[in-house]
């Protein structure tokens, strides 16, 4: 049974993708790692975003093994600058 998750684009990200959010269906059981590569298999321009982005599911930094469930929130958040 898929679910549905959605991904939630800030900044440059938002900038690249052109959406600040989007609803992805997967395969229940999917991890981050899977959503990433659904998304970038999509080709451009989400092939642009990285491998291995840093994201947040639910407001809280996950790893791409982190599992997904229905209606989680994940959050690509892109690297930040700063001196």
């Amino acid at each position: 049974m898929p679910i549905s998750v959605n991904a939630l684009f800030f900044a440059a990200y938002r900038d690249l993708v052109g959406h600040s959010g989007l609803a992805v269906e997967l395969r229940e059981g999917a991890t981050v790692g899977d959503l990433v590569s659904e998304l970038r298999e999509r080709g451009a321009p989400f092939d642009r975003l990285p491998a291995e982005p840093a994201v947040a599911v639910n407001r809280t930094y996950a790893f791409l093994d982190e599992p997904l469930s229905a209606d989680d929130e994940v959050a690509f958040i892109p690297p930040v600058a700063g001196g």
